[in-house]
């Protein structure tokens, strides 16, 4: 038997040969140009105008403000009239038909852009045999100044590949004009000096749209990045909250492991079901245990150490008053209500806010007083952390800080679900106040 080889069929339709990266390129170019310049080339595009909140335009008077935001529209205006007196005063043929056939294409720009480059190459020839200027081709006078400013303003409504366009449509158009009725025909040509003017304002132009788009990247850039750093800043307090409430929790659930084995053995003779009922809440406890370490462990970090001590409560508020009065803050505490024990959680979130606003109170306003006040109310805890204007704030500057302060203490006030706010005082000074709700118990009725 002999084999066969059986060459493989290309697939229907791959019969064409794979275009080549210049053919590709050419087809982009004229795709670009295309749609720049033919596709809706007279579409309505009006003038907008113009802020008036630049550094000049805010100073100006109200009425005047108003008047400056069309601004764009007198200048547009002021050069179709310099077009006009030039083609107007143009020797050799109709003035009265020169001037505003030169006028208007410029005017057209303020509401058709591409159209009116498109007009203005139409009315260049015409103007040219009207005008019956010898010593101007393939541009007159008034042409020249018309093609010049209509370029100017389509290159800044629009991107710099459709001014780069306009520009080799009119060097295309004078080369050919130079070909067909050279200096046979008239004593001289200005396609050079159009070219050259030309492409150094189309130049600038694209040099201002680049640095526009830069600078509109830029914000952009800063925005999103002062965004992140807002997020970054609030996940950082997070991840702190989170390390603490781990900590104290799981303090006291280990406590309630403890004291649910060693229960049995403090009762003589207790029956199975005590037995039993102790188990079963030793048992839970290490389990919520485990499950506390697992999932709430993920948040520290590799160089986070447990602290040895437990965590700060009210009750340590004197020794912190203690330390900012050390480091030259005159801070003075008062406390209303019936001091009593409040859940670990709120102990711990009320003694960082302190903290927290005697730290920015030490940062920002530094030889100002202080004052801490503490008021155990049946519903819950509140706080009022004020301090004074800096009394020398020219010989004392405050040292900036890193924004975690307010955002840290919103964090801990919206985990408990309670009520902050914070804002200067009359006085120049600057105001904390919170207030943590607390569940009424029995004991507290």
């Amino acid at each position: 038997m002999t084999e066969t080889t059986q060459m493989p069929t290309p697939p229907k339709g791959d019969g064409a040969k794979p275009r080549s990266p210049e053919f590709r390129l050419a087809a982009d170019a004229l795709h670009g140009l295309r749609q720049d310049l033919f596709h809706d080339a007279f579409a309505y595009r009006p003038l907008s105008r113009l802020p008036v909140d630049g550094p000049l335009t805010r100073r100006l008077p109200g009425r005047l403000r108003e008047y400056a935001a069309w601004r764009a529209h007198a200048l547009v205006t002021a050069a179709a009239l310099l077009t006009l007196a030039i083609g107007s005063v143009d020797g050799g043929g109709p003035s009265l038909l020169i001037g505003p056939l030169c006028a208007l294409p410029v005017l057209l720009t303020m509401a058709r852009p591409v159209g009116a480059f498109w007009l203005s190459m139409a009315a260049t020839p015409v103007v040219s045999v009207l005008g019956g200027s010898l010593g101007d081709w393939p541009w007159a006078p008034g042409a020249f100044a018309c093609h010049l400013a209509v370029l100017t303003v389509v290159a800044v409504r629009t991107r710099p590949r459709t001014a780069a366009w306009m520009w080799a449509l009119t060097a295309a158009y004078g080369l050919l004009a130079e070909a067909g009725f050279g200096p046979g025909y008239y004593y001289g040509t200005n396609t050079g000096p159009m070219l050259v003017v030309s492409a150094m304002i189309l130049l600038c132009v694209a040099v201002r749209h680049i640095r526009r788009e830069a600078r509109q990247e830029v914000t952009a850039q800063q925005t999103e990045t002062a965004q992140e750093r807002s997020r970054r800043t609030l996940l950082e307090e997070r991840t702190t909250i989170a390390r603490e409430l781990h900590d104290v929790v799981a303090h006291h659930m280990s406590v309630v492991a403890i004291q649910a084995e060693a229960a049995p053995y403090r009762v003589e003779n207790p029956p199975p079901e005590l037995e039993r009922a102790f188990a079963t809440i030793r048992e839970n406890a290490v389990a919520a245990l485990t499950e506390l370490r697992r999932v709430l462990g993920v948040v520290r970090a590799e160089d986070y150490e447990a602290p040895d001590a437990p965590q700060p409560t009210l009750g340590d508020l004197d020794a912190l008053l203690a330390n900012v009065r050390d480091a030259g803050l005159t801070v003075e505490k008062a406390v209303t209500g019936g001091v009593r024990e409040l859940p670990p959680g709120v102990e711990l979130s009320a003694y960082r806010i302190v903290q927290e606003a005697l730290s920015n109170s030490l940062r920002h306003a530094p030889g100002a007083s202080a004052r801490v006040e503490i008021g155990y109310v049946l519903g819950g805890l509140g706080l009022r952390i004020v301090n004074g204007p800096p009394p020398a704030p020219a010989l004392l500057k405050p040292s900036p800080g890193a924004g975690h302060g307010i955002t840290g203490m919103r964090e801990r006030v919206t985990m408990l679900n309670g009520e902050m706010t914070a804002g200067r005082t009359e006085d120049g000074g600057y105001e904390v106040t919170v207030f943590l709700p607390v569940a009424v118990t029995a004991e507290d009725g």
